[in-house]
């Protein structure tokens, strides 16, 4: 019975599908964030700020060390994070995978970024690698939501705002511009990204978020 569930097992490990899809998760995990603020500038965003390890923490914590240090550790979370999950996307288009494992990778990338394997399931919001895999998968919505992500961080200066509202016009965006496709990976990401800003919609109605200077 032992040798027949190890066998099971190991044809499973060795199915495409599922490599590519336990590496979307184990590299969406990885905290670029909380490691480049650790060794660049020796501080723990986690125990800092927000305590997320996405790009705007990492902006809002360094900067009070050094501001131009902040800057560059806060593009290169933001450019890493966005591409971590891509780079298994292009990986498994490549080899051939179908549409729906190439959209089972993507929101697996996403779940590792936000419950990462290295950080006992927690991790970061999931913006910058929501809409890395998107721009994949849907460019044309993605630009559209960047679009009023970037209206959004010009004038309303919130973060959770600007980055809640471009995730809400690129599921919008998809419905209008794709009727026919199944949208229920998409739906499952923006509900993680909204799931995972619950605390900064909480303090959004309380008048306790923190504009971005």
């Amino acid at each position: 019975m032992s040798q027949l569930i190890f066998e099971v097992f190991m044809e499973f490990l060795l199915n495409t599908n599922v490599q590519f899809f336990i590496a979307a998760y184990l590299v969406g995990g990885i905290p670029f964030g909380l490691l480049l603020a650790k060794q660049f500038a020796g501080v723990d965003i986690k125990s800092s700020g927000s305590k997320s390890i996405g790009a705007t923490n990492v902006l809002r914590v360094v900067k009070e060390k050094d501001p131009v240090l902040a800057k560059k550790l806060g593009i290169a979370t933001l450019a890493l994070d966005a591409i971590k999950g891509v780079v298994v996307l292009v990986t498994a288009y490549f080899v051939g995978l179908s549409e729906a494992t190439l959209w089972a990778i993507a929101v697996l990338a996403v779940i590792g970024h936000c419950f990462s394997p290295y950080l006992g399931l927690e991790g970061g919001k999931g913006i910058a690698t929501g809409f890395g895999v998107m721009m994949f998968m849907l460019p044309l919505e993605t630009i559209i939501a960047l679009i009023v992500w970037a209206i959004g961080a010009k004038t309303i200066r919130i973060s959770s705002i600007s980055s809640l509202t471009a995730v809400a016009s690129l599921l919008v965006a998809s419905f209008i511009l794709h009727p026919e496709m199944a949208h229920a990976p998409v739906v499952f990401i923006v509900f993680i990204l909204f799931y995972k800003h619950i605390p900064n919609i909480i303090r959004l109605i309380q008048g306790q978020e923190v504009r971005v200077v």
